[in-house]
């Protein structure tokens, strides 16, 4: 499996996008009427169009996405949204959990005779340990109870590769850790759309690349497409074999194709995303001006999506958005993403026109909700946990170390980043003394570490399972040399390439420091004379001996200099190499401080 980053690079330029306002956004006006040639419940009566219906009949699409295997509320600061108050102050709410978001999806859809549910994306991969420990079988099961209609794939359905993800489709027990219940696996009973994943021998996509819901008269399509980049954000054995396709071309194409079937209502599910002006969920798209509410790649997709697709449900990002964009044709259409973890849902109505068999886009309204845990828990989704997690308690329940205090995993550099690299630079001296540094991606930093405990662990006890759900990817630990020169490029691959527009700063061992200058662009936001090893200047012409996962070291994340190591040697898996460092580093007594997080100095 592969650490991948929230936050994508690709080679579209970023554009700011349109966006609506917030609580309750609607194309075209927040008022918007429907179109003045029939109201909502006016009887069609001719043509036979109606067969007695309204002209207009409102379908619910509720969506979600970035699951990432996250069955239980989520620990910490990705177990919480940001809330805008009316008086400007904001609040932070704990959100996610599927208990509480199947209760939620359910209560949204009573008195809803019209009502789909769809998703954008890494439903599994990254996921915690009752997830994880048994390949995302429990998420699958999960995601089954709570009526999800159907998914695009994303990035990381591809950690475990094609073969994988076909099983979690189609069913049947784990080829190598066979079955794990007295029951075989019955795979998703809702189709994962993967419309720009190709097999590079047959050029066909690997999965259904559509789907048409239907009820009654009414009939949506559904076009599923991951980033074009996946490649460059998962392993390669796991994208061995397949070839991606560029997202606006391929959705164009299978519009197409569902326009000649006779499906004109169409809604691409897309797991790519952008960056929201806010952190607030419910924050205006609009403020200050049009065009201000979102940046990053979705921009430059909605802009170049056929105006036969009607509403945009995206992902990647983990950000949170609804607003609007023009199309094509100078139409505005709605694009929604769901943060991440379970934590929100999007309620969107879609007005279907019986006349046209269209939306009618001037009456679609959108809005983020809060995946609020002060409802009932959904039984069946306690029971399930618990069956679950029954399963992985002896695995799971062990103490790896011991922490003083809440070890957080967010910022430009992070202590949970500093702590992460300090424990691979130690294990790299245990391969070979001579290991100079240790470099992490933090995409491959899942969640932080809390100091609360979680079970009856007791405080401050680190179990092996919040030290998987920090590392679910199994990569290894591996060293390589590199020159002075290369170790430079690497870190202004961070700001410049395919990282120019949003940098992935790496976390760095103990005794690397350098300034990260923002004011500056590209790759002179490093300063290359700051750079310095244990208080010296990093000798161009030296040999380093670096520490990093196999996927960095493949030159994933968009450091191709990475890939250009040699005199390579494999370790164990940075679980392992994490819980031997707590270990080894901390006791009941003793416990493990977070880090100062203090070695990159950014100016702003």
């Amino acid at each position: 499996m592969s650490a991948t980053s929230h936050q994508q690079h690709r080679r579209r330029r970023t554009y700011a996008l349109i966006a609506t306002a917030a609580g309750l956004a609607t194309v075209g006006a927040l008022a918007a009427a429907l179109p003045a040639t029939a109201s909502a419940g006016e009887s069609t009566g001719k043509g036979g169009h109606g067969h007695g219906h309204s002209r207009y009949q409102d379908v619910q699409l509720l969506s979600f996405n970035d699951l990432h295997g996250n069955l239980e509320p989520p620990a910490g600061s990705s177990g919480r949204v940001t809330e805008l108050q009316p008086d400007g102050t904001t609040k932070t709410i704990d959100a996610g959990g599927v208990e509480y978001l199947a209760t939620h999806l359910r209560q949204a859809r009573e008195g809803e005779k019209y009502s789909i549910t769809a998703a954008g994306g890494d439903m599994v991969g990254a996921s915690p340990l009752i997830s994880g420990l048994f390949h995302d079988e429990p998420t699958i099961e999960a995601l089954n109870k709570l009526d999800l209609d159907v998914t695009s794939v994303g990035n990381h359905e591809f950690d475990e590769g094609a073969k994988e993800l076909a099983r979690l489709q189609k069913g049947g027990c784990h080829p190598k850790d066979g079955c794990y219940t007295d029951k075989k696996f019955k795979g998703a009973d809702f189709p994962y759309l993967a419309a720009n994943v190709l097999d590079e021998k047959t050029g066909r996509p690997i999965l259904k690349p559509y789907w048409v819901w239907k009820k009654r008269d009414v009939k949506v399509g559904f076009i599923g497409v991951t980033l074009e980049d996946t490649p460059g954000v998962v392993s390669a054995e796991g994208v061995k074999g397949l070839k991606f396709k560029d997202e606006v071309e391929t959705i164009n194409k299978y519009a197409k194709v569902l326009q000649r079937q006779g499906v004109k209502s169409i809604v691409a599910l897309i797991h790519e995303g952008g960056a929201p002006a806010s952190a607030s969920y419910n924050y205006d798209c609009e403020a200050p001006g049009a065009g201000d509410g979102v940046s990053g790649p979705v921009v430059d997709i909605a802009k170049n999506i056929t105006p036969q697709v009607d509403a945009l449900v995206t992902g990647h990002t983990h950000a949170a958005y609804v607003c609007s964009i023009d199309d094509p044709s100078g139409k505005p259409r709605m694009v929604t993403s769901a943060a991440s973890f379970g934590r929100l849902y999007t309620d969107t109505t879609l007005t279907y026109d019986r006349y046209t068999g269209d939306i009618a886009r001037t009456a679609v309204k959108s809005a983020n909700r809060v995946v609020t845990r002060d409802v009932p828990k959904a039984p069946d989704m306690t029971q399930l946990i618990s069956r679950w997690n029954t399963l992985a308690a002896p695995i799971g329940n062990r103490s790896i170390g011991y922490i003083s205090a809440d070890i957080p995993s967010a910022g430009t550099e992070s202590p949970l980043g500093d702590l992460i690299a300090d424990a691979q630079l130690a294990y790299g001296k245990e391969l070979d003394p001579e290991t100079d540094l240790a470099l992490m991606n933090p995409g491959g930093i899942r969640a932080p570490l809390t100091f609360a405990a979680k079970g009856a662990e007791g405080d401050g006890v680190v179990t092996y399972a919040e030290g998987f759900t920090v590392q679910p990817f199994s990569n290894t630990l591996n060293l390589q040399d590199l020159t002075g020169a290369q170790l430079i490029q690497v870190l202004k691959e961070q700001v410049s390439g395919t990282n120019a527009a949003s940098p992935k700063v790496l976390q760095i061992s103990s005794g690397l420091t350098y300034t990260l200058d923002l004011t500056k662009s590209g790759a002179d936001r490093v300063v290359t004379d700051s750079i310095k090893l244990n208080g010296e200047a990093i000798n161009p012409t030296a040999t380093y001996r670096v520490a990093m996962n196999n996927f960095l070291a493949g030159g994933g994340d968009g450091f191709p200099t990475l890939g250009q190591g040699t005199n390579d040697l494999v370790g164990t898996d940075d679980l392992t190499v994490l819980e031997k460092y707590l270990t080894a580093n901390s006791s009941a007594t003793n416990p493990i401080a977070p880090p100062a997080a203090n070695r990159i100095t950014v100016v702003q």
